[in-house]
């Protein structure tokens, strides 16, 4: 795959939800490169269930721009602990998965608490899919499918235009904030 400057990414992130929540809504923000909003697209998930991978999947799939190549999530836990299956995501949607994480995740931290939720062992399942955890730039991990590591630092690098958060995933986690909780949340 060549990076254009103009490549289209969805960054696709999660509202805010409280412990008496049902569900949440998920964001997919369409950008051109990194600067440049051409559409957006929602659903919404259950808080700790099992259905972010096929929301997801009809969501991208679903959506009327039809030349998506990058899939950005933030994490692969959504709604709790509904875990995205980023190597189905890859395969049914045609395109190419790049997962940003914050911080260094402690996976055995993160294992402990889901074995707390109904389907634990499909969750860790899906997270242990996900691969290998790299280290980025300016202190962001990420993990890939479908894609090189080399290209998805590229693209980080130059989706990352306003802060260390590439701008699909930083506009989406605003829009999904400001949605979920009444007000937009700077990152």
């Amino acid at each position: 795959m060549r990076l254009k400057p103009e490549t289209r990414i969805m960054g696709i992130d999660d509202g805010s939800f409280n412990k008496d929540d049902d569900e949440t809504i998920i964001i997919g923000v369409i950008f051109r490169g990194g600067y440049w909003i051409d559409g957006l697209v929602s659903t919404y998930i259950k808080i700790d269930g099992m259905d972010a991978t096929d929301n997801l999947i009809e969501m991208i799939t679903g959506c009327k721009y039809k030349d998506l190549r990058i899939i950005m999530l933030s994490g692969v836990t959504f709604g709790g602990f509904n875990v995205v299956d980023i190597e189905r995501l890859s395969k049914e949607t045609g395109l190419p998965v790049v997962v940003v994480i914050e911080r260094k995740p402690d996976l055995e931290d993160i294992v402990n608490a889901v074995k707390n939720v109904h389907g634990h062992e499909e969750r860790i399942r899906c997270m242990e899919r996900a691969g290998e955890v790299y280290m980025g730039e300016n202190g962001i991990y990420f993990q890939v499918h479908g894609i090189s590591e080399d290209l998805a630092r590229k693209v980080i690098r130059k989706t990352s235009t306003h802060s260390n958060i590439p701008e699909p995933l930083r506009v989406s986690h605003i829009i999904a904030s400001g949605i979920s909780r009444g007000e937009a949340s700077k990152r």
